[in-house]
This record gives structure tokens, C-alpha cells and sequence, in this order.
């Protein structure tokens, strides 16, 4: 999103429909511009490996998309909007024969989610997007700017994807490759902002919440699995390890004792004393002394082991990571020997060790997975909405209140008169107060949302964020009109195919 810093010293970030249903749509095929994000299967595949390979790690490395200022000469409120053509809508997917409720809550819609790329500067990004109503099931709404770099000659972004729901590196309803995005002449091409507004079309998606999921497995096929994978210790009572010793002649991989606690240490030569291992730091092993402690000798123990790529670079423990010079990956582990009292509580676990397969399945269609809201244009002003998206950016004075991690919400009635910023080419953008940054962009405006049904109508996407009282604090948020021209884009769009990558 480009940042504009107003003359008066406020600042804007500029963050920046189902066929057979259209109705009083204009039609101006010539307002449409299409482009394909990854016209091929196997474009789409290079896509999907680039985002879901080291248990998705490209995707928890995208930040917020906030690109360098712009100065503008001035901002200011014009008069009412005027439509082009009548009042329209599409239905939100399972509401085609129903009446919408109006009810208001903060229910968070599952459509939404966030839409990541790679700028044309090889950096990875993410903006806010949701899933909408269209023929095929597999469109996605989202501001322009999220899918043309303007700082790039508006070129195409690189790896599109929209990942609904999505959660720290989790794609719990599949992860869903762009495959074309339709948008208005006028942005394509004169980087009008009265256009910032994109509909793309999307492949089945790919994962899920089974796609991937843990498989238990033996330690011996864990040891030689190199993909993804991991241990977790489940209690068990004394009687069951002690079976479990028994069977593996020792204390095997199947199960250990653990003292809970390591207060009450003693010495070696304690009748009934027991050895604890504790895992430390590469600084604290050094402080431990290394002839006596609590009276005991050796007191500590390192270990390296040999780890996959994925495990070094995942691991997060007091280790010491290090490739050695034949480009192994080893993980150093060191240890601090103590006695306890045999009276110290004892806690009793067993290993259970899995791995993830890596197969990916195709999902689904992404409307089927999570619904799509309604689309509606020639909207009057002053009607009420609600917004959301997922914050992250700084505001201007570097204040960073959000995160990123889940999805915020505004509420409120827009704006009566639109917005007009020249230097952007805005004649008309309607507002709403909102005190959101950066990644918020693009996410949708929502129209009679019902709370029971997570559902409304989109009514535009979030383009520019303004701090409209030079504070240095954003306080409102702008977004294209939706008109009969949008509409005209949206039926082009909402008519596409798109198909699935797995057979």
C-alpha cells in the first residue's frame, strides 16, 4: 500500500459479481482488464511448493504491505455520489433464495482471510481479500493494489494466494492459487484509485485441516523420515511405564520417568538419589561448575545431533545451531546433571512420534469451504457497514497497535459526501472512521451483515487508510464506489472458470 503524507501534515496509506444474478449492470466490456496470475497447472504447482514447503514458512515471513510515501497536494470532501446506473446485488452464497436478516454483531465472517504475493522487489507481502459470490464458486475480492505493483509499472504481483481463516501459519480451510484477476481499464492502466478494486479467480485449494495432518508413527520410522515432524509426550501412570521399561528391556523409546521439579537437590551419595538431566543454555552450561555440583562429579554433558533442514530451522530450543563444514545440519544440546530426593514427585510420560506425510489433496472449491458474501453497487451514501481486515502496519508518529495475527472490525455509517484526493486520481471514494494501518487494505466493506449468518454485501474493499487530522494516527479508511462499471468487471469475473490442481 502507498503511504501519502497531506500538505497540512495528515497522511493517507493507500492500501491499495454471480452472473445469472446481475441485474441493472452497465455494459462497458471495454472497462475491463484481465491478467492472468498463473495461467498454468504447473505455474499454480511452483506456487503452492513456494508457500506450503518447510510447513508453510514463506507465509509466516510476509509482512504487512506498506510501500514508501507519496506526496499529494491536496484532499478534500466533493459532493454527493451519483449513480450510474440502478441499484444491484448478488446474493451471499446459500442465501440465493432466502431474505437477508439484519442483525448487528461482530461475528467474524469466515470468507475473509489474508491474500499474499511477492512484490516485484522480491519481498513478501499480504493484504486482506474475501470470498464472494460468483457462478463457479472462486472469487475473491481485494483492493487493486494487492494484485498490481504500482511501483512496477502496473505489473502483475508474483504468487498470489488467498488463505481464508488464516492463523499463524495456518491455512485451516486449504490455500487457494490465483489464477486471473479482472480489474477496471482505468487502474490497469492510469492507476486510477476510484478503481482500486480487484476480483480474482481461484483454483481448489490445496491443504486444509486433513491434508497434512500428523501421522503416528515408530521411532525407528521416525529417525528416518527427513520431511516434517515431531514428538509428543503423553502421561502415563508408574504401572504403564514401568510395562513399558519392562518390554523394551530399559528405559526405551517408548516411555521415561521425569521428576516435576529439581528444588530439592541433593548429592550423589544420597540413599536413593535421583539423576536429572536438565537442558540449558550454552551460558549457563559454561557458568556450571565443572567439577562438584551438589557434591557430585561430571556434572555436564553435551550431545550434537545430526537434524533435517526443516528441524534446524524450526528448532527453538537452548540448543546451539550450527552447519558444520561439510553442510550438515547439527543441533549442540547441553546438560546440567542434579540429584533429587527419591521423595521428589515423579512424573511418568510416554513418546509418541509422528510425521507429516507432505501429500497434498485438493479441498474443494473455496465458496463450497467458506461461503461467499453478497456483492452490491449503486449503494446511497450514509449507509451503514461494517469492515474488516487484518492491521499490522505503523501509523505515521510509529505507533503499531496491531499485530496482525487476527482480524479487526470497524462499524459505522459512511461518509455522505465522497472523498477527493487528485493526486491519487480520486473523485469519488466514500470513508468511513477507523483507526486501522497497513494489511488492512483490501479487505471488504459489508453492507446488512447478519451476524447468525456471518453474511452481507460487499460494497467496496478498502483502499486508502488517511489520518485526517494530522495526529500522526490514522483514523479513516476509503474505498472505491462500486458502481455500474464495478458491476460489469465483477460479472466478467464471476463467470470464469477455474479448476483444480490435484487430480
Amino acid at each position: 500500500m502507498k503511504r501519502i503524507l497531506l500538505p497540512a501534515g495528515g497522511a493517507i496509506l493507500a492500501t491499495g459479481l454471480l452472473a445469472a444474478g446481475l441485474a441493472g449492470t452497465a455494459q462497458a466490456q471495454g472497462d475491463v482488464a484481465s491478467d492472468a496470475l498463473a495461467k498454468t497447472e504447473a505455474q499454480a504447482a511452483e506456487v503452492v511448493d513456494f508457500w506450503t514447503k518447510s510447513n508453510n514458512a514463506a507465509l509466516t515471513q510476509a509482512v504487512a504491505f506498506n510501500p514508501d510515501s507519496l506526496e499529494v497536494k491536496k484532499i478534500k470532501s466533493g459532493g454527493g455520489y451519483s449513480a450510474d446506473t440502478k441499484p444491484g446485488s448478488a446474493l451471499p452464497i446459500g442465501e440465493e433464495k432466502k431474505v437477508s436478516v439484519k442483525t448487528q454483531n461482530v461475528n467474524l465472517p469466515k470468507t475473509i482471510g489474508k491474500v499474499f504475493f511477492e512484490g516485484r522487489d522480491g519481498k513478501l507481502y499480504w493484504c486482506s481479500g474475501t470470498s464472494i459470490q460468483s457462478q463457479y464458486r472462486n472469487l475473491v475480492a481485494t483492493a487493486g493494489h494487492c494484485v498490481y505493483d504500482m511501483a512496477a509499472n502496473n505489473e502483475v504481483v508474483s504468487r498470489w494466494v488467498f488463505v481464508p481463516g488464516y492463523y499463524q501459519g495456518k491455512t485451516p480451510f486449504g490455500l487457494y492459487v490465483g489464477k486471473q484477476a479482472f480489474t477496471h481499464y482505468d487502474l490497469d492502466v492510469y492507476e486510477d484509485f476510484d478503481r482500486d478494486y480487484a476480483f480474482v479467480t481461484v483454483y481448489n485449494g490445496i491443504g486444509g485441516p486433513n491434508a497434512a495432518s500428523p501421522k503416528k508413527v515408530t521411532k525407528a520410522e521416525y529417525d528416518a523420515f527427513g520431511g516434517p515432524k515431531g514428538t509428543k509426550d503423553v502421561a502415563i501412570t508408574q504401572a504403564e511405564y514401568q510395562k513399558a521399561k519392562d518390554l523394551n528391556g530399559g528405559e526405551g523409546p517408548d516411555g521415561w520417568a521425569k521428576p516435576s521439579t529439581i528444588q530439592d537437590t541433593v548429592g550423589p551419595d544420597y540413599k536413593g538419589a535421583i539423576k536429572v538431566l536438565k537442558e540449558v543454555s550454552a551460558d549457563e552450561f559454561a557458568k556450571a561448575p565443572e567439577g562438584q555440583v551438589n557434591g557430585g562429579k561430571a556434572p555436564r554433558a553435551t550431545f550434537t545431533e545430526n537434524v533435517t533442514e526443516s528441524e534446524y530451522k524450526g528448532y527453538t530450543g537452548p540448543g546451539y545451531r550450527k552447519i558444520d563444514d561439510k553442510g550438515n545440519f547439527t543441533i549442540t544440546h547441553y546438560f546440567v546433571k542434579y540429584w533429587v530426593k527419591e521423595t521428589a514427585k515423579v512424573e511418568y510420560f510416554r513418546t509418541e512420534f509422528y510425521v507429516v506425510d507432505g501429500v497434498l489433496k485438493d479441498v474443494g472449491r473455496l465458496g463450497d469451504n467458506v461461503g461467499g458474501q453478497g456483492v452490491a453497487w449503486n449503494q446511497p451514501a450514509g449507509a451503514v457497514v461494517r469492515t474488516f481486515g487484518y492491521p499490522a502496519g505503523p501509523h505515521p508518529d510509529g505507533n503499531k497497535p496491531y499485530t496482525g495475527v487476527t482480524p479487526k472490525w470497524c462499524y459505522g455509517k459512511t461518509e455522505s459526501k465522497v472523498l477527493q484526493i487528485p493526486a491519487k486520481k480520486v473523485e469519488e471514494h466514500q470513508s468511513l472512521r477507523c483507526p486501522v494501518t497497513a494489511g488492512y487494505d483490501g479487505g471488504p466493506w459489508l453492507a446488512k451483515y447478519s451476524n447468525a449468518k456471518r453474511l452481507g454485501y460487499v460494497t467496496g474493499v478498502t483502499s486508502l487508510i488517511v489520518d485526517t487530522d494530522s495526529n500522526g494516527r490514522y483514523d479513516r479508511i476509503t474505498s472505491p464506489i462500486f458502481d455500474g462499471e464495478t458491476a460489469a468487471i465483477y460479472k466478467a469475473a464471476a463467470a470464469v472458470w477455474s479448476g483444480k490442481l490435484v487430480k
